[in-house]
């Protein structure tokens, strides 16, 4: 009996037992839930609806709990149900109902986990969003894992998501990248608040080489092309993959701007002052009013940011989550006033994550520059550090308000507290024993030979429940937007899986018979398998058949 399953019988329960004594059955909850005690000695699950429902009800906690308790104790795969404290339901699946998870996740396989807890919803996801001007820096490495890591947890829980990285390439960043290359290109210092690095010197000698006579013009074309070009062949190596990279330009080609303000005119907050066009965000709580056009006829990156937004809304999105870095928690204010002022709701059309900063530490001591970018450490020197697996996992692992240090010697071990080896191994565990049971003769079998009341012993009631755990943890970190929540689950699940192999022989030892409680812990170490492979490729981590 999966959690779900046992949430949905106590919710019978309390229909049954409302029925049964004539109670307003609209008190009722259209869904509740079950969580594991912290003590297993109080039981497999614990349910809190009886003191949801004693307010409404006009019944006490203890009384309803006690009618819950009669109700549920007649439903199959239920072995006891007791009363604690001041109404909690502690309850005790018997073994074969506890066991039968383990055949639901394998023939669930890949679904196991998914949902529709968000199907209907239209999120828009933009992150990285690095300037085109230099190779993906450390931070934007941070967002490039959560952000991918995010996208397949909302999609695994039925959310329709489009990912998009803005490309900044209009403004004067790009001027001074273009006139960067060009000094590069004759040999001269680089300008000043000019980009310096291999890398620029690099991609001038290309545009000379390919393009003898360049202008300032050609080096700004062509440098931006060949710098994004590098930027989305790194990233699609760290295994992100964006549905569309959006070009700023393409905003002023297409008049995008102006499209814009005239929507910000009819919504009646815009005004003129000093030869300018304002708007007029401090109206919506902003700390001052923000310039959409120059007095010079200038745009603004405002006016952009306006314009993109509403672009995102015409494609339908619901919701606009963007994902930012440390510096940009001033951009809160004036982005949630913007959005009012187009007349939507800030708190139902736009999310703003903001991460805190990540070092990449060796010996104790940040690397503080990339060979290459001569300022930052890149991508490339992330995963050449340690991978791209254990880049995705650390940078996953934890929260992102959380400052990070990516230790390379931890990350680079292969022992038990580098915690995606301890993850991986697990799955090349699992892996393994199929292996070995396929070369003794022992498979699975059929439904028959499957007996879920065999798996009794404690750690294999563990297991089970760790694994009846995993489509709650996906719900819960796609709804609060923490990825980091499925690396430590697979972390406890692996402590899991390792303590039910050291107590609970799979395979058959010397010339003993194969029997059914050989079968079916193969389909409990299966499940294994299956949801410690589910939960990596949510963190975009593969999961190693052998190690």
């Amino acid at each position: 009996m999966t959690p779900a399953k046992l949430a949905d019988a106590v919710l019978a329960a309390a229909h049954a037992l409302f029925a049964e004594r004539g109670l307003d059955p609209t008190a009722l909850p259209e869904s509740t839930a079950v969580e594991r005690p912290r003590n297993p000695e109080h039981g497999d699950y614990a349910s809190t609806l009886a003191l949801q429902l004693a307010k409404k009800s006009g019944v006490p906690p203890r009384d309803l709990a006690a009618g819950l308790a009669d109700q549920l104790g007649r439903t199959p795969g239920i072995k006891s149900v007791e009363i604690a404290g001041p109404g909690f339901l502690n309850i005790r699946l018997d073994a074969a109902a506890a066991g039968q998870l383990a055949r639901v996740v394998v023939q669930a396989g890949k679904e196991y986990g998914h949902s529709e807890r968000l199907a209907g919803q239209k999120i828009n996801l933009e992150f990285v969003s690095a300037n085109p001007t230099g190779p993906v820096h450390i931070g934007g490495v941070r967002w490039a894992a959560l952000g991918d890591a995010l996208a397949r947890l909302l999609r695994a829980v039925g959310a329709e998501v489009g990912t998009e990285y803005y490309v900044n390439d209009a403004g004067t960043q790009i001027d001074r990248f273009a006139q960067s290359l060009l000094a590069a290109s004759r040999g001269e210092p680089t300008p000043e608040d000019g980009y310096a690095g291999a890398y620029i010197a690099e991609i001038a000698e290309g545009i000379t080489r390919d393009h003898p006579d360049a202008d300032l013009a050609t080096f700004r074309s062509v440098g931006v092309e060949r710098m994004l070009a590098e930027i989305e062949s790194s990233l699609t190596g760290f295994g992100v993959h964006f549905d569309l990279y959006f070009r700023e330009s393409d905003l002023h080609s297409r008049g995008e701007l102006d499209h814009a303000l005239t929507r910000l005119r009819e919504q009646g907050h815009v005004f003129e002052a000093d030869g300018a066009i304002w708007l007029r965000t401090t109206d919506f709580g902003d700390d001052k009013d923000r310039v959409l056009r120059k007095s010079d006829g200038e745009w603004t990156y405002f006016a952009a940011d306006c314009a993109y937004y509403l672009d995102k809304r015409e494609r339908a999105f619901e919701r606009v989550v963007m994902m930012l870095g440390a510096d940009h928690h001033g951009y809160i204010g004036r982005m949630r006033a913007m959005v009012s002022c187009f007349g939507d709701d800030p708190d139902t059309h736009l999310e703003i994550m903001i991460g805190q900063m990540v070092n990449l530490v060796r010996d104790g001591v940040p690397v503080r520059m990339s060979k290459r970018a001569g300022t930052v450490v890149t991508l490339e020197d992330v995963v050449e550090a340690i991978g791209v697996d254990a880049a995705r996992y650390a940078l996953a692992r934890y929260s992102a308000d959380s400052p990070i240090d990516i230790d390379v010697e931890l990350w680079t071990r292969s022992t038990r507290d580098n915690p995606v080896y301890y993850v991986q191994y697990v799955a090349a565990r699992t892996a393994s024993v199929a292996r070995n049971a396929a070369e003794v003769g022992l498979s699975r079998g059929d439904a028959d030979s499957f007996r879920p009341e065999l798996l009794d012993h404690e750690k294999e009631n563990e297991l089970l429940k760790a694994l009846g755990e995993y489509p709650s943890v996906v719900a819960t970190a796609a709804e609060l937007r923490e990825p980091h929540r499925i690396a430590r689950y697979l972390e406890d699940l692996s402590g899991n899986y390792h303590r039910f192999y050291d107590n609970c022989r799979i395979l058959p030892k010397g010339d003993e018979p194969i029997g059914d409680l050989h079968r079916t812990r193969l389909w409990l170490n299966d499940a294994t398998r299956t949801v410690i492979a589910n939960g990596l490729d949510l963190l975009g981590v593969s999961a190693p058949e052998r190690m």
